[in-house]
Protein backbone atom coordinates (compact mmCIF):
# COMPACT_ATOMS: atom_id res chain seq x y z
CA UNK A 1 0.00 0.00 0.00
CA UNK A 2 1.29 3.61 -1.22
CA UNK A 3 2.04 6.12 1.00
CA UNK A 4 -0.32 8.35 -0.75
CA UNK A 5 -3.29 6.13 -0.61
CA UNK A 6 -6.15 6.59 1.95
CA UNK A 7 -6.17 5.40 4.84
CA UNK A 8 -7.22 1.32 4.90
CA UNK A 9 -5.81 -0.22 8.28
CA UNK A 10 -8.86 -2.18 9.42
CA UNK A 11 -9.63 -5.01 12.02
CA UNK A 12 -7.14 -7.57 9.48
CA UNK A 13 -4.68 -4.63 8.99
CA UNK A 14 -3.74 -4.53 13.11
CA UNK A 15 -4.46 -8.27 13.61
CA UNK A 16 -1.79 -9.44 11.38
CA UNK A 17 1.29 -7.10 13.09
CA UNK A 18 -0.39 -8.39 16.68
CA UNK A 19 -0.31 -12.24 15.17
CA UNK A 20 3.51 -11.63 13.36
CA UNK A 21 1.96 -11.58 9.62
CA UNK A 22 3.74 -9.51 7.36
CA UNK A 23 0.30 -8.60 5.39
CA UNK A 24 -3.88 -8.89 6.04
CA UNK A 25 -3.74 -11.14 2.79
CA UNK A 26 -2.06 -14.28 4.97
CA UNK A 27 -6.44 -14.06 6.43
CA UNK A 28 -7.60 -14.78 2.99
CA UNK A 29 -5.11 -17.72 2.31
CA UNK A 30 -6.29 -19.40 5.49
CA UNK A 31 -9.88 -18.52 5.30
CA UNK A 32 -9.86 -20.31 1.46
CA UNK A 33 -8.24 -23.12 2.93
CA UNK A 34 -10.85 -23.41 5.55
CA UNK A 35 -13.43 -23.54 3.28
CA UNK A 36 -11.58 -25.61 0.54
CA UNK A 37 -8.60 -27.75 2.55
CA UNK A 38 -6.05 -26.78 0.65
CA UNK A 39 -3.44 -27.74 2.23
CA UNK A 40 -4.91 -31.68 2.83
CA UNK A 41 -1.96 -33.94 1.50
CA UNK A 42 0.36 -31.30 -0.13
CA UNK A 43 3.52 -31.64 0.16
CA UNK A 44 4.89 -28.88 -2.89
CA UNK A 45 3.79 -25.86 -3.82
CA UNK A 46 4.50 -23.12 -5.93
CA UNK A 47 3.59 -19.19 -4.54
CA UNK A 48 3.49 -17.01 -7.78
CA UNK A 49 3.91 -13.12 -7.43
CA UNK A 50 4.98 -13.60 -3.49
CA UNK A 51 5.92 -10.27 -2.18
CA UNK A 52 5.82 -9.92 0.41
CA UNK A 53 5.53 -12.69 1.35
CA UNK A 54 2.20 -13.29 3.33
CA UNK A 55 1.27 -16.26 1.91
CA UNK A 56 4.48 -17.82 1.61
CA UNK A 57 5.07 -17.44 5.53
CA UNK A 58 1.59 -19.46 6.05
CA UNK A 59 2.75 -22.03 3.85
CA UNK A 60 5.94 -22.11 6.45
CA UNK A 61 4.05 -21.95 9.11
CA UNK A 62 1.54 -24.24 8.43
CA UNK A 63 3.41 -26.98 5.91
CA UNK A 64 7.12 -26.51 7.56
CA UNK A 65 6.47 -25.80 11.33
CA UNK A 66 3.16 -27.84 11.91
CA UNK A 67 0.92 -24.74 12.98
CA UNK A 68 -2.57 -24.79 13.19
CA UNK A 69 -4.97 -21.85 12.56
CA UNK A 70 -8.79 -20.78 12.03
CA UNK A 71 -11.12 -23.75 12.65
CA UNK A 72 -8.30 -26.40 13.31
CA UNK A 73 -6.78 -23.63 15.13
CA UNK A 74 -9.64 -23.07 17.44
CA UNK A 75 -10.02 -27.29 17.83
CA UNK A 76 -6.70 -28.02 19.09
CA UNK A 77 -7.43 -25.37 21.82
CA UNK A 78 -10.05 -26.48 22.90
CA UNK A 79 -8.20 -29.82 23.56
CA UNK A 80 -5.77 -28.94 24.98
CA UNK A 81 -7.95 -26.65 27.56
CA UNK A 82 -9.85 -30.31 27.82
CA UNK A 83 -6.66 -32.17 28.69
CA UNK A 84 -5.76 -29.29 31.43
CA UNK A 85 -9.74 -28.71 33.18
CA UNK A 86 -9.56 -32.95 33.56
CA UNK A 87 -5.90 -33.31 34.68
CA UNK A 88 -4.41 -36.39 35.50
CA UNK A 89 -7.61 -38.64 34.90
CA UNK A 90 -8.05 -37.64 31.24
CA UNK A 91 -4.16 -37.99 30.53
CA UNK A 92 -4.21 -41.77 32.49
CA UNK A 93 -7.53 -42.45 30.09
CA UNK A 94 -5.28 -41.57 26.85
CA UNK A 95 -1.97 -43.02 27.73
CA UNK A 96 -2.40 -46.14 25.58
CA UNK A 97 -3.66 -44.60 22.45
CA UNK A 98 -0.93 -41.80 23.01
CA UNK A 99 1.68 -44.71 23.25
CA UNK A 100 0.23 -46.26 19.87
CA UNK A 101 -1.88 -44.33 17.37
CA UNK A 102 -0.70 -41.00 18.23
CA UNK A 103 2.82 -41.28 18.22
CA UNK A 104 2.62 -42.85 15.14
CA UNK A 105 0.65 -39.84 13.44
CA UNK A 106 3.29 -37.69 14.16
CA UNK A 107 5.92 -39.44 13.15
CA UNK A 108 3.94 -39.39 10.25
CA UNK A 109 3.57 -36.27 10.42
CA UNK A 110 7.07 -35.34 11.13
CA UNK A 111 8.23 -36.83 7.88
CA UNK A 112 5.64 -35.29 5.98
CA UNK A 113 6.82 -31.75 6.99
CA UNK A 114 10.35 -32.94 6.07
CA UNK A 115 9.75 -33.54 2.44
CA UNK A 116 7.88 -30.04 1.87
CA UNK A 117 8.97 -27.59 -0.88
CA UNK A 118 8.13 -23.86 -1.17
CA UNK A 119 9.36 -22.06 -4.05
CA UNK A 120 8.20 -18.03 -4.15
CA UNK A 121 8.61 -16.46 -6.95
CA UNK A 122 8.35 -12.32 -7.29
CA UNK A 123 9.70 -9.66 -9.53
CA UNK A 124 10.23 -7.93 -6.70
CA UNK A 125 13.32 -8.87 -3.61
CA UNK A 126 11.49 -10.66 -0.56
CA UNK A 127 12.88 -11.35 2.92
CA UNK A 128 13.81 -14.69 3.32
CA UNK A 129 11.38 -17.61 5.27
CA UNK A 130 12.11 -21.00 6.72
CA UNK A 131 12.01 -23.39 4.63
CA UNK A 132 10.71 -21.32 1.58
CA UNK A 133 13.06 -20.53 -1.71
CA UNK A 134 12.85 -17.81 -3.14
CA UNK A 135 13.59 -16.80 -6.77
CA UNK A 136 13.42 -13.24 -8.36
CA UNK A 137 11.92 -13.76 -11.71
CA UNK A 138 8.93 -12.77 -14.18
CA UNK A 139 6.75 -15.60 -14.39
CA UNK A 140 5.78 -14.61 -17.91
CA UNK A 141 9.20 -15.15 -19.38
CA UNK A 142 10.25 -18.68 -20.22
CA UNK A 143 13.62 -18.54 -18.67
CA UNK A 144 11.84 -19.36 -15.15
CA UNK A 145 10.77 -22.39 -16.28
CA UNK A 146 14.34 -23.95 -15.25
CA UNK A 147 14.61 -21.56 -12.45
CA UNK A 148 11.54 -23.08 -11.12
CA UNK A 149 12.64 -26.84 -11.92
CA UNK A 150 16.03 -26.08 -10.59
CA UNK A 151 14.60 -25.08 -7.41
CA UNK A 152 11.67 -27.57 -7.45
CA UNK A 153 14.56 -30.65 -7.58
CA UNK A 154 17.93 -29.13 -7.21
CA UNK A 155 19.66 -32.31 -7.19
CA UNK A 156 17.53 -34.47 -9.70
CA UNK A 157 17.69 -31.03 -12.00
CA UNK A 158 17.99 -31.89 -16.20
CA UNK A 159 18.47 -28.52 -17.94
CA UNK A 160 17.29 -30.32 -21.28
CA UNK A 161 14.13 -31.49 -19.32
CA UNK A 162 11.17 -28.87 -19.69
CA UNK A 163 9.04 -30.35 -17.25
CA UNK A 164 8.99 -30.95 -13.25
CA UNK A 165 10.55 -34.50 -12.36
CA UNK A 166 8.29 -34.09 -9.19
CA UNK A 167 5.11 -32.24 -10.25
CA UNK A 168 3.40 -29.85 -6.94
CA UNK A 169 0.48 -30.11 -5.81
CA UNK A 170 -0.61 -26.20 -5.20
CA UNK A 171 0.38 -23.36 -7.15
CA UNK A 172 -1.00 -20.44 -5.68
CA UNK A 173 -0.78 -16.53 -7.21
CA UNK A 174 -2.26 -13.66 -5.39
CA UNK A 175 -0.85 -11.24 -8.29
CA UNK A 176 -2.38 -7.91 -9.31
CA UNK A 177 -1.43 -5.13 -11.30
CA UNK A 178 -1.47 -1.88 -10.33
CA UNK A 179 -4.58 -0.69 -10.70
CA UNK A 180 -5.83 2.80 -12.73
CA UNK A 181 -8.84 3.60 -11.41
CA UNK A 182 -10.50 2.03 -15.33
CA UNK A 183 -12.33 -0.86 -14.21
CA UNK A 184 -12.61 -2.37 -17.51
CA UNK A 185 -8.92 -2.20 -17.92
CA UNK A 186 -7.60 -3.51 -14.59
CA UNK A 187 -9.81 -5.95 -15.12
CA UNK A 188 -8.21 -6.56 -18.51
CA UNK A 189 -4.89 -7.03 -17.33
CA UNK A 190 -5.65 -8.97 -13.92
CA UNK A 191 -6.64 -11.23 -16.46
CA UNK A 192 -3.57 -11.45 -18.45
CA UNK A 193 -1.75 -11.76 -15.12
CA UNK A 194 -3.94 -14.75 -14.19
CA UNK A 195 -3.23 -16.17 -17.23
CA UNK A 196 0.63 -15.78 -16.71
CA UNK A 197 -0.12 -17.29 -13.65
CA UNK A 198 -1.90 -20.58 -14.93
CA UNK A 199 0.73 -21.25 -18.11
CA UNK A 200 3.65 -21.59 -15.80
CA UNK A 201 1.12 -23.37 -13.42
CA UNK A 202 0.55 -26.39 -16.37
CA UNK A 203 4.48 -26.72 -16.56
CA UNK A 204 4.58 -28.06 -13.32
CA UNK A 205 1.54 -28.71 -11.80
CA UNK A 206 0.87 -32.88 -11.47
CA UNK A 207 -2.53 -34.56 -12.47
CA UNK A 208 -5.27 -34.34 -9.75
CA UNK A 209 -3.15 -30.61 -8.64
CA UNK A 210 -5.35 -27.27 -7.38
CA UNK A 211 -4.31 -23.91 -9.02
CA UNK A 212 -5.28 -20.88 -6.54
CA UNK A 213 -5.34 -17.27 -8.23
CA UNK A 214 -6.33 -13.57 -7.90
CA UNK A 215 -9.72 -12.83 -10.20
CA UNK A 216 -10.95 -9.50 -10.64
CA UNK A 217 -14.57 -9.64 -11.11
CA UNK A 218 -16.11 -8.41 -14.32
CA UNK A 219 -19.21 -8.96 -16.76
CA UNK A 220 -17.59 -10.82 -19.38
CA UNK A 221 -15.60 -12.98 -16.57
CA UNK A 222 -17.50 -16.54 -16.67
CA UNK A 223 -15.55 -16.90 -20.49
CA UNK A 224 -12.85 -16.91 -18.30
CA UNK A 225 -14.20 -19.53 -15.39
CA UNK A 226 -15.21 -21.67 -18.76
CA UNK A 227 -11.93 -21.81 -19.85
CA UNK A 228 -10.51 -22.77 -16.57
CA UNK A 229 -13.23 -25.35 -16.13
CA UNK A 230 -11.37 -27.04 -19.79
CA UNK A 231 -8.59 -27.89 -17.36
CA UNK A 232 -9.86 -28.72 -13.88
CA UNK A 233 -12.53 -30.74 -12.89
CA UNK A 234 -13.64 -28.24 -10.32
CA UNK A 235 -14.19 -24.33 -10.65
CA UNK A 236 -15.25 -21.85 -8.08
CA UNK A 237 -14.96 -18.70 -7.16
CA UNK A 238 -14.41 -17.26 -3.68
CA UNK A 239 -14.96 -14.12 -1.23
CA UNK A 240 -12.99 -14.75 1.82
CA UNK A 241 -14.19 -12.47 5.11
CA UNK A 242 -11.39 -10.82 4.76
CA UNK A 243 -11.36 -9.24 1.57
CA UNK A 244 -13.35 -5.92 1.29
CA UNK A 245 -16.68 -6.46 0.29
CA UNK A 246 -15.74 -2.45 -1.65
CA UNK A 247 -13.18 -4.77 -3.86
CA UNK A 248 -13.87 -6.65 -6.57
CA UNK A 249 -11.70 -9.08 -6.10
CA UNK A 250 -12.11 -12.69 -5.78
CA UNK A 251 -10.45 -16.04 -5.69
CA UNK A 252 -10.85 -18.44 -8.27
CA UNK A 253 -9.99 -22.16 -6.61
CA UNK A 254 -9.61 -24.97 -9.51
CA UNK A 255 -9.23 -28.56 -8.35
CA UNK A 256 -8.58 -31.77 -10.01
CA UNK A 257 -5.97 -30.61 -13.10
CA UNK A 258 -6.46 -32.62 -15.29
CA UNK A 259 -5.30 -31.24 -18.98
CA UNK A 260 -6.49 -32.34 -22.39
CA UNK A 261 -5.00 -34.74 -24.42
CA UNK A 262 -1.74 -34.22 -26.35
CA UNK A 263 -1.83 -30.85 -24.01
CA UNK A 264 2.02 -29.85 -23.76
CA UNK A 265 2.15 -26.79 -21.78
CA UNK A 266 5.10 -24.30 -22.68
CA UNK A 267 6.00 -20.47 -22.03
CA UNK A 268 7.31 -20.38 -25.07
CA UNK A 269 4.01 -20.93 -26.81
CA UNK A 270 1.54 -20.00 -23.91
CA UNK A 271 -2.03 -20.65 -23.62
CA UNK A 272 -4.07 -17.85 -24.35
CA UNK A 273 -1.90 -16.09 -26.70
CA UNK A 274 -1.07 -18.10 -30.11
CA UNK A 275 -1.39 -21.33 -28.76
CA UNK A 276 -4.65 -23.13 -29.15
CA UNK A 277 -5.92 -26.39 -27.44
CA UNK A 278 -4.75 -29.86 -29.56
CA UNK A 279 -7.10 -29.32 -33.21
CA UNK A 280 -4.45 -30.89 -35.85
CA UNK A 281 -5.87 -32.76 -38.38
CA UNK A 282 -5.35 -35.70 -36.96
CA UNK A 283 -7.63 -34.73 -34.34
CA UNK A 284 -10.17 -33.22 -36.16
CA UNK A 285 -10.22 -35.88 -38.23
CA UNK A 286 -10.91 -38.46 -35.22
CA UNK A 287 -14.02 -36.11 -34.53
CA UNK A 288 -15.27 -35.85 -38.11
CA UNK A 289 -14.75 -39.79 -38.76
CA UNK A 290 -18.15 -41.69 -37.65
CA UNK A 291 -17.70 -44.89 -34.96
CA UNK A 292 -18.60 -48.01 -36.19
CA UNK A 293 -20.39 -50.75 -33.67
CA UNK A 294 -21.69 -54.17 -34.42
CA UNK A 295 -24.67 -55.14 -32.38
CA UNK A 296 -25.36 -58.86 -31.32
CA UNK A 297 -27.70 -59.09 -34.37
CA UNK A 298 -25.17 -58.25 -36.75
CA UNK A 299 -26.32 -54.62 -37.71
CA UNK A 300 -23.66 -52.02 -37.78
CA UNK A 301 -24.36 -48.92 -36.17
CA UNK A 302 -22.43 -45.55 -37.34
CA UNK A 303 -22.60 -42.30 -35.48
CA UNK A 304 -22.11 -39.68 -37.11
CA UNK A 305 -21.18 -36.78 -34.39
CA UNK A 306 -24.29 -34.35 -35.38
CA UNK A 307 -24.76 -31.21 -34.22
CA UNK A 308 -27.46 -32.34 -32.41
CA UNK A 309 -25.76 -33.00 -28.75
CA UNK A 310 -24.41 -29.39 -28.84
CA UNK A 311 -27.56 -27.86 -29.47
CA UNK A 312 -29.03 -29.78 -26.93
CA UNK A 313 -26.33 -29.16 -24.45
CA UNK A 314 -26.74 -25.27 -25.06
CA UNK A 315 -30.28 -25.65 -24.52
CA UNK A 316 -29.64 -26.37 -21.00
CA UNK A 317 -27.54 -23.73 -20.48
CA UNK A 318 -23.82 -25.45 -21.35
CA UNK A 319 -23.04 -23.55 -23.76
CA UNK A 320 -22.28 -20.45 -21.48
CA UNK A 321 -20.92 -22.25 -17.75
CA UNK A 322 -20.43 -20.03 -14.79
CA UNK A 323 -18.89 -20.73 -11.60
CA UNK A 324 -20.57 -21.29 -8.26
CA UNK A 325 -19.47 -18.15 -5.80
CA UNK A 326 -19.28 -18.92 -2.17
CA UNK A 327 -18.61 -16.81 0.69
CA UNK A 328 -15.85 -18.36 3.02
CA UNK A 329 -14.63 -17.05 6.60
CA UNK A 330 -16.11 -17.89 9.77
CA UNK A 331 -18.85 -15.57 10.33
CA UNK A 332 -17.68 -14.90 13.79
CA UNK A 333 -14.54 -13.22 12.49
CA UNK A 334 -14.08 -9.45 11.64
CA UNK A 335 -15.62 -7.71 9.18
CA UNK A 336 -13.40 -5.74 6.86
CA UNK A 337 -15.18 -2.88 6.14
CA UNK A 338 -16.50 -2.49 9.55
CA UNK A 339 -15.43 -0.29 12.05
CA UNK A 340 -14.26 -1.13 15.82
CA UNK A 341 -13.47 0.59 18.68
CA UNK A 342 -9.92 -0.11 20.05
CA UNK A 343 -8.72 -0.22 23.54
CA UNK A 344 -7.30 3.35 24.92
CA UNK A 345 -3.96 0.99 26.36
CA UNK A 346 -3.40 0.36 23.11
CA UNK A 347 -0.07 0.34 21.62
CA UNK A 348 0.73 0.55 18.20
CA UNK A 349 2.93 -1.84 16.36
CA UNK A 350 5.57 -1.71 13.41
CA UNK A 351 4.98 -3.56 10.67
CA UNK A 352 6.38 -7.02 10.85
CA UNK A 353 8.10 -6.75 7.56
CA UNK A 354 8.98 -3.39 6.23
CA UNK A 355 9.05 -3.63 2.07
CA UNK A 356 12.24 -5.01 0.79
CA UNK A 357 11.91 -2.09 -2.64
CA UNK A 358 8.66 -0.25 -1.97
CA UNK A 359 7.35 1.27 -5.39
CA UNK A 360 7.07 4.85 -4.22
CA UNK A 361 10.72 4.80 -2.66
CA UNK A 362 11.45 6.69 -5.70
CA UNK A 363 8.92 9.02 -5.21
CA UNK A 364 9.98 9.75 -1.71
CA UNK A 365 13.14 10.73 -2.82
CA UNK A 366 12.35 12.85 -5.47
CA UNK A 367 9.99 14.91 -2.99
CA UNK A 368 13.16 15.32 -0.25
CA UNK A 369 15.52 16.89 -3.23
CA UNK A 370 12.93 18.62 -4.22
CA UNK A 371 12.48 20.23 -0.61
CA UNK A 372 9.22 18.53 0.42
CA UNK A 373 5.73 17.98 -0.89
CA UNK A 374 4.38 18.97 -3.99
CA UNK A 375 7.88 20.58 -4.48
CA UNK A 376 7.75 23.09 -1.70
CA UNK A 377 10.36 24.05 0.50
CA UNK A 378 10.41 24.64 4.13
CA UNK A 379 9.67 28.20 4.34
CA UNK A 380 8.17 28.82 0.92
CA UNK A 381 5.44 30.70 0.80
CA UNK A 382 2.63 29.63 -1.49
CA UNK A 383 1.78 32.79 -3.86
CA UNK A 384 -2.19 33.21 -4.62
CA UNK A 385 -3.98 34.95 -7.10
CA UNK A 386 -3.32 38.44 -7.73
Amino acid sequence: MGKSSKDKRDAYYRLAKEEGWRARSAYKLLQLDEEFGLFEGVTRVVDLCAAPGSWSQVLSRVLVKGEKFSRAGWEEKQKETKQYVLGHAFQEDLAGTKEGGNLKSQEEERKTRESVRIVSIDLQPMSPLEGVTTLRADITHPSTIPLLLKALDPDTFDPKVTSACHPVDLVISDGAPDVTGLHDLDIYVQSQLLWAALNLALCVLKPGGKFVAKIFRGKDVDLLFAQLKIMFCTVRVAKPRSSRASSVEAFVVCVGFHPPHRFSASLDNPLGARAQLPSDEQTANEKTKPSRKVRDDGAIELDLDSDEEDEHDVEEGRGRWIAPFLACGDLSAYDSDATYHLPKDRISLDPVQPPTAPPYKRALEMRKLAGGAYGKTKGQECQGPT
